[in-house]
């Protein structure tokens, strides 16, 4: 490693600080710039910290910048983390084919009629499903036609109506539906999402208990007698996973092992990693809940096999296999990602 190109990768991170305000009352969130009625929250959100990241290659710590061990908003890269749930369903075989509808398995909860009926895991899991409904009080209807940094462009204004299509031929990123994973991901395990994610991946992994995945004011139902707060995958309307940038990377690293942790510790299938990686046929750039680097197109600097949980404001957390490398970048303006990624990676060849 080239130790003056890590330090000049370092202060360009912290030069190039998110342009959100550092308050969760001043300019903060997604929620903000959608149209109404849903423009507000649902949930809490909380103040963010400076700029910050972790590199790490070989196993080896080689940077940190920040306050990596605070726990802080990581929007959607909590889809990541849904991902990841859903794989310890896989792997204990709660769900055995990923091409049946959900439906079938869970009746009453939205996959009963119409469309909805035909909507299986993997279509939620590449965000394809095409759902249509309320979840939590919000339509999905406020996710439609909605704009990401990395996907194509989409045809129509946010929160328009259009025809659906049919479950499986058309992608759209879109919060609702996420949320409707998460709720059918807890009735399938008949228990919190955060209470699985914390047995079967945080603690595995070797992760703090320094961080908290918490849901909207609405989302509460019970299950077999117990009271449990349904979460969503990011803080589009608040709520979310709070999480360090250092248990990120260690979540990063087990996705680099393909499913063990840092020190060989079995957390999830190699089969499920490896099923998450595989793109989306109608976005080619997309896995499960993931990021793909495909040919190259979204990080021209970085190699087609690197693959990334990306959250707003903006949240990295990038895997690259190449070079068995971990990086998480905190609160980075998302304009200088490419830039700020090309210099980690001439500082760990240098």
């Amino acid at each position: 490693m080239n130790e003056a190109l890590m330090q000049a990768a370092v202060d360009y991170a912290q030069e190039h600080e998110s342009e959100w305000d550092r308050s969760a009352a001043g300019v903060f969130g997604v929620h903000q710039n959608d149209p109404a009625p849903w423009n507000r929250t649902w949930g809490p959100l909380h103040d963010r910290g400076p700029a910050c990241g972790v590199v790490v290659a070989q196993g080896r710590t080689l940077a940190t910048w920040g306050e990596p061990a605070r726990a802080d908003l990581t929007f959607s890269v909590a889809k990541l983390y849904l991902a990841l749930v859903a794989g310890v369903a896989w792997d204990q075989g709660l769900i055995r084919d990923l091409d049946q509808p959900v439906g079938r398995q869970l009746p009453g909860i939205g996959f009963d009629a119409g469309n909805n009926a035909l909507v299986t895991w993997r279509h939620l899991l590449q965000q394809t499903s095409e759902w249509e409904g309320e979840r939590w009080g919000i339509s999905d209807q406020a996710d439609r036609y909605r704009a990401v940094t990395h996907g194509a462009p989409p045809a129509g204004k946010k929160g328009e109506a259009r025809a659906l299509q049919t479950p499986g031929t058309y992608w759209e990123y879109n919060d609702v539906r996420i949320n409707q994973l998460s709720y059918a991901l807890m009735v399938l395990f008949r228990r919190p999402v955060p209470e699985i994610f914390r047995e079967f991946i945080a603690r595995p992994c070797g992760c703090s208990e320094d961080w908290r995945w918490v849901g909207y004011d609405t989302s509460w139902v019970d299950i077999d007698g117990r009271r449990m707060q349904s979460v969503p995958g990011g803080s589009h309307w608040g709520g979310g996973c709070s999480i360090g940038a250092l248990d990120q990377a260690l979540i990063g690293q087990m996705l680099l092992n393909e499913g063990s942790s840092r020190d060989g510790r079995p957390v999830l299938s190699q089969d499920w990693v490896r099923q998450m990686r595989e793109p989306c046929a109608l976005a080619p750039y997309y896995g499960f809940l993931i990021w793909l680097n495909h040919q190259g197109k979204i990080f021209p600097s970085l190699p087609a096999s690197s693959f990334f949980g990306v959250g707003a404001g903006s949240s990295y957390t990038w895997v690259e296999p190449e070079r068995k490398m971990v990086v998480v970048v905190r609160w980075l303006n998302s304009t200088y990602a490419d830039g700020l990624f090309g210099k980690i990676l001439a500082a760990v060849d240098g």
